[in-house]
């Protein structure tokens, strides 16, 4: 059997226990140790994973040479520094959403990982979960068809952000998922981004964004943090099929729809007319078995196997820098009233692919 590797998590706060439970009870790794500025909430965290070691100063952690791999989960303001400097002390990386609070700062924590030879890997959660594994596995399989629309909602009442936006706090998860089951990912030219401070808390607390998708399809993202029920759902609509995915509902998690429009052409006088043969489909509607297994435990294993197979993980830094792009452009959009605005980066990317 391999070795187990060591990891410390950085930041004992909202995401960093559900981090360390998982690592503690992974297979693939040794939890060694809990970094936060707060000694008391680090030790309170340890010993509910084993009294493992705690440290407050980060440079102190990082000094350990018994120490493979740190997973950040501290404000993404904090992102970049830390990553740079786990880096630099020769670490893996892995980093919670969003990969940082700035395009340019995402780029370089990726190239530095890139040129050291090390794993940087985004926190994108709910790709490693069954029910998004087994969409991406139905798209590229081409039950859906080719895609022709992505809907999708994520709202619940609070909790308001201190120092980001609706989009920045709630939107990553849908735009990772999206990069993650395209099989061309997350490369929309344009977008445009609505949203509205009806509380006067001075950021976005509902959230609307459009992304034109490749051959002429689009996705729509609904993000609020003022709804009094809490809605989960995608919904992916093709040529062959429809699914629906409703992450609050543990019976039925997916639904595959065989409905939908067909649209065939025919020669009227010589001239091609499609409204003439419009036709809808109304088929049989199946839900494929789940398995129920903990995202946050494939995760850590997919970066442990990263590692040693010395390759980019499932949702590698570019993933993270997708996402983060797209952050960007939707905070411009916003600022400049909804309108269409350029995200930048990903012209040289579909450039490179054509």
């Amino acid at each position: 059997m391999e070795r187990q590797l060591r990891i410390a998590v950085i930041g004992a706060g909202y995401w960093g226990p559900n981090l360390a439970r998982n690592f503690a009870a992974s297979p693939d790794w040794e939890l060694a140790a809990i970094c936060d500025l707060d000694r008391e909430r680090a030790e309170g965290l340890s010993a509910r994973v084993g009294n493992v070691d705690v440290h407050t100063d980060v440079d102190e952690l990082l000094k350990r040479d018994d120490i493979d791999a740190v997973a950040i989960a501290t404000p993404a303001r904090t992102h970049h520094g830390l990553a740079l400097r786990a880096l630099a002390a020769g670490k893996h990386v892995m980093v919670e959403k969003p990969l940082a609070d700035a395009g340019h700062r995402g780029r370089a924590m990726v190239d530095t990982a890139s040129a050291s030879g090390l794993v940087l890997m985004a926190d994108h959660t709910y790709c490693y979960t069954p029910a998004v594994l087994k969409i991406r596995e139905l798209i590229q399989e081409g039950a859906l068809g080719d895609i022709l629309f992505i809907d999708s909602t994520r709202i619940n009442l609070g909790l308001i952000q201190p120092d980001v936006d609706v989009f920045w706090d709630l939107a990553p998860h849908d735009l990772s998922i999206i990069d993650f089951i395209l099989p061309e990912g997350l490369t929309p030219q344009t977008l445009s981004a609505h949203g509205a401070d009806p509380l006067g808390a001075g950021k976005a607390c509902v959230g609307y964004l459009v992304l034109p998708l490749a051959n002429g399809a689009i996705a729509h993202v609904n993000v609020n943090w003022l709804s009094p029920t809490k809605i989960r759902q995608m919904v992916i609509g093709g040529t062959r099929r429809t699914l629906v995915w409703d992450d609050l509902n543990p019976q039925q998690r997916i639904s595959v729809y065989d409905r939908g429009v067909d649209l065939g052409l025919q020669q009227v006088d010589g001239v091609e007319r499609t409204a003439a043969t419009v036709s809808y489909r109304l088929g049989d509607t199946w839900s494929p078995a789940l398995p129920e297994r903990e995202a946050l435990g494939q995760m850590a294993a997919e970066f442990a196997e990263s590692i040693r197979e010395n390759r980019a993980p499932r949702t590698d830094g570019e993933a993270g820098l997708r996402v983060l792009s797209v952050l960007e452009a939707a905070s411009r959009s916003l600022a400049a009233g909804g309108a269409s605005t350029a995200v930048e980066g990903f012209e040289k990317q579909l450039a490179g692919v054509l």
